[in-house]
């Protein structure tokens, strides 16, 4: 399994995690911030659990290529 987070409120908005995981990351046009798709929110931490083991490598590399390193993708 997979999981991956986003502390969205520090979010800078540069766009890095949509080019790295498109499938999985999208920029808020009400905020400019980034949203986790199909996540959920707790306590300003928003979270996706997923089966689907192909999408670690493209949210690891929005993980390593985020500049206020913000997003963490890990396999449980």
């Amino acid at each position: 399994m997979v999981v991956v987070t986003l502390q969205r409120q520090k979010c800078i908005g540069c766009n890095y995690c949509v080019e790295m995981a498109p499938a999985q990351f999208q920029m808020s046009k009400k905020d400019g911030k980034s949203v986790l798709l199909r996540s959920n929110e707790k306590k300003g931490f928003y979270t996706l659990k997923s089966h689907d083991n192909s999408i670690f490598d493209p949210c690891l590399q929005a993980q390593k290529a985020c500049p206020v390193k913000i997003i963490t993708a890990k396999m449980i």
